[in-house]
């Protein structure tokens, strides 16, 4: 199966496309999308859509997971977070691709046991499992990672239709 995991962001969006099959993973790419502070809102938008969009179709994911939008203090940037991630549910949506969605608690938990763990314990679990030198940068593309990491946990007890 090839999994989308999607770190909404409204300046730093991370991605990853993992193959999960027989409980291994192997990455296919994984970054993040950035977008200027300077540059006016709905262009940002518009560039998030676009490179996501390019990305699904080239890599042709079946399933995507993205994690829910997470709630502090800050409303004007969850706004802006929430209508990143719109534009992340939308491309996913426009190209047949199948939306997961989980809590940072459960990624969290599927990728160290522990839902309250912290950034670096989540990045040294990312960079374990998928057997890499070093950790992905920034750390929205490794949170992408968990979250497809997230998904292939979740997944890995249902049945498959062909």
């Amino acid at each position: 199966m090839r999994i989308l995991g999607i770190d909404p962001g409204y300046a730093i969006m991370g991605y990853a496309v993992l193959d999960y099959a027989g409980n291994k993973f192997t990455p296919v790419t994984y970054g993040s999308i950035t977008t200027d502070a300077k540059t006016p809102d709905e262009e940002r938008l518009l560039k998030l859509h676009v490179e996501l969009t390019e990305l699904i179709k080239t890599y042709q994911p079946e399933e995507a997971s993205i994690e829910e939008l997470f709630y502090n203090t800050n409303a004007s940037t969850a706004m802006m977070v929430g209508q990143a991630r719109g534009m992340a549910l939308l491309a996913c949506v426009q190209n047949g691709v199948k939306i997961f969605e989980y809590t940072p608690l459960q990624i969290k938990s599927a990728l160290t046991g522990y839902g309250r763990a912290d950034k670096k314990q989540v990045q040294t679990m990312v960079k374990i499992i998928l057997g890499l030198k070093e950790t992905p940068k920034p750390d929205d593309t490794a949170d992408a990672i968990a979250a497809a990491v997230c998904h292939a946990h979740h997944c890995s007890g249902r049945k498959r239709t062909l």
